[in-house]
């Protein structure tokens, strides 16, 4: 009989010792032929050096030992798919053992750079691999699309990849992804996220409050991606979005200010959408939209198109719109606001980036600002780094927003070609074969060289150029938070040296520069390692005594998974905490990893990293 002693994820370029036990579970004594076979997704061959070596064991009746091979995990694989054999030399005893391995990168690719423009003119660039970048990964992507809307790359990569869990990311992701899989999926855990009141929750977590912002959000984003909120929750956010504008339904704000009056809009808003606003609603806030943040203005004129009966209505339509104009900034192809530090209401889940999507939503249907609204488009694409906007949210309304534009402004079909070229590499999409454009992946050459992409024949097609690379981080980043990562021994074999078994305490010492709300930090562990503390069977809660926590930090949610440990903070005020947690580590090996991290989700430009060393764990034989 085997078993698996093999770590269920590792990273790429881990040394790492696949183990396995084999038992002879008979009444004799017996001689065993092992044999290993690797393999990539689906099977396919693997770009290993040599296959694990066949080894023999003699094992008596009852006796149990363990082998095992040394490997190194595999670049640009994301399985590693182990079959082991065990077969008796001489008789009829015999298994096998299938085990998937996920192999995830120590230093993820990722985009750097990235610039969208129309295909109006032949586009040059020069193009080189940052000097720090890992070689052989990475290159420079080029999509072409035929609409904007469809060319939104940078987006579908970030959200794709983005690993935060909280109810509002599920249905961002769904949204920007325009994935109905996940969509459903989302609607069918709704239920669970629901407090006794009807309002949403960020977690499932029983004593948490539901927020009145993330349900006015799920009601109005749904609404905007013509998706379908399943009739009973619905019914219960509507109960509860009510409640909670004629003060039935108290919710505080994360942070001291007077933010009431903005929440109660958003949630008329929410409500207009489906014909459940009456101007009623509105005789507990005081109208005065010069004063407001951009995002209640927009909230307010949606709210003017949708609902009869509110005085001086058209009057007050074009103020809305006029208080709009005034504070657009334009500096070259970028959109800002003349009110942008204002308008940054983190705790709300609005940053400018959502704001400049929401403008583009809120407007493109009227007459007098159709001449403006492809200037709009170029403003909103403008703010985005990296290719993607700031936040979740923002990503979810500007994929929205850009298809909107799309179905309203890009008409006309292009034809013909479309080539790049970057050093000796080139490739061609012929338009003939693939009418919605596509996407070409181009290797850094080995020095500096020029991208160029032209086009031949009808139309002015779409293109994005990211600049992707795998950068390790070499030194500490601190751009509102600050990092301090100590690791110390609860049980170690041999001072000085982590071997196998061995367990270890490790500590996050952070510090905000300023108050925030919903803050995530990520701290990740090496390949094979084990959470302690989790209540799970054959766990040590004595191994985790001594663990602390101090600091003011509001604790919602954590995770831990075979890669790292989340811990997801409400709120946190400005100051220092801290937390710890306990690990074992199960497999011998030098295991890579990535930085530390601690991130504000919905002000992402506030955050720390730490750089962290490899870890070496021994046999410990």
């Amino acid at each position: 009989m085997l078993h698996s002693g093999l770590p269920p994820l590792v990273r790429e370029g881990d040394h790492f010792r696949g183990t396995v036990t084999v038992r002879n579970t008979s009444v004799r004594a017996m001689t065993v032929n092992v044999a290993a076979r690797l393999s990539g997704e689906s099977g396919r061959p693997l770009a290993v050096r040599k296959q694990p070596a066949r080894q023999r064991v003699t094992l008596r009746a009852g006796e149990a030992r363990e082998i095992g091979w040394d490997v190194v995990a595999p670049i640009d694989s994301h399985k590693l798919q182990w079959e082991v054999s065990a077969r008796e030399r001489a008789g009829v005893g015999a298994d096998t053992l299938r085990v998937k391995q996920t192999v995830m990168a120590a230093y993820p690719v990722r985009t750097f750079q990235a610039t969208l423009l129309q295909l109006d003119q032949p586009l040059r660039l020069d193009a080189e691999i940052p000097a720090d970048a890992v070689r052989g990964r990475g290159g420079v992507n080029v999509v072409v699309r035929a609409k904007l809307a469809d060319n939104l790359s940078g987006v579908v990569e970030f959200m794709s990849s983005y690993h935060y869990n909280c109810y509002e990311q599920w249905i961002s992701q769904a949204v920007a992804l325009r994935s109905a899989e996940r969509w459903e999926h989302a609607m069918a855990l709704l239920p669970d996220y629901l407090d006794r009141d009807g309002l949403l929750k960020y977690f499932a977590s029983e004593w948490l409050e539901g927020s009145d912002v993330l349900t006015a959000y799920v009601m109005a984003v749904a609404h905007e991606a013509g998706w379908t909120v399943p009739a009973r929750s619905r019914l219960a956010m509507f109960k509860a979005l009510k409640g909670f504008i004629a003060g039935r339904i108290v919710r505080g704000s994360p942070v001291p200010t007077m933010d009431l009056s903005i929440r109660k809009l958003a949630a008329i808003e929410a409500l207009s959408r489906y014909g459940e606003a009456s101007a009623d609603m509105l005789s507990a806030i005081s109208i005065d939209p010069n004063l407001w943040p951009t995002s209640a203005v927009l909230d307010w004129l949606q709210i003017l198109k949708r609902i009869d009966g509110i005085p001086e209505r058209e009057r007050r339509m074009l103020e809305a719109q006029q208080i709009i104009r005034s504070r657009l900034n334009f500096q070259g192809t970028t959109l800002g606001f003349s009110t942008e530090r204002s308008d940054a209401l983190w705790w709300l889940m609005i940053s400018t980036d959502v704001n400049a999507a929401r403008v583009v939503l809120a407007l493109r249907d009227e007459p007098a600002w159709r001449a403006d609204i492809p200037r709009l488009v170029r403003g909103a694409l403008g703010r985005q780094q990296r290719g993607h906007w700031n936040t979740t949210v923002a990503n979810a309304w500007g994929v929205l927003a850009m298809e909107k534009f799309g179905q309203a402004f890009e008409a006309t079909p292009v034809s013909g070609q479309t080539v790049a070229r970057l050093g000796a590499a080139h490739q061609m999409l012929d338009w003939q074969t693939s009418d919605a454009g596509g996407a070409v992946d181009l290797p850094w050459p080995p020095g500096r060289a020029p991208l160029t992409v032209t086009h031949e024949g009808a139309g002015k097609p779409w293109v994005t150029v990211q600049s992707r690379a795998a950068i390790p981080l070499k030194a500490a980043l601190s751009s509102g938070f600050t990092i301090r990562r100590t690791v110390t021994a609860v049980e170690r074999k041999r001072q000085g040296v982590w071997s196998r078994g061995d367990v270890a305490r490790i500590t996050l010492e952070l510090e905000a520069q300023s108050d925030m709300s919903w803050v995530v930090v990520e701290d990740p562990i090496p390949a094979g390692a084990s959470f302690l503390g989790t209540g799970l069977g054959r766990d040590s809660k004595v191994l985790t005594q001594g663990q602390r926590r101090t600091g003011w930090a509001w604790l919602a949610f954590e995770e831990r998974q075979f890669d790292a440990f989340r811990a997801y903070y409400a709120f946190v005020p400005k100051g220092k905490w801290s937390l710890q947690y306990t690990l074992r580590l199960n497999n011998p090996g030098t295991f890579q990893l990535p930085a530390t991290r601690v991130e504000a989700m919905y002000a992402p430009e506030m955050f720390g990293e730490l750089p962290n060393d490899r870890v070496v764990v021994t046999r410990g034989q």
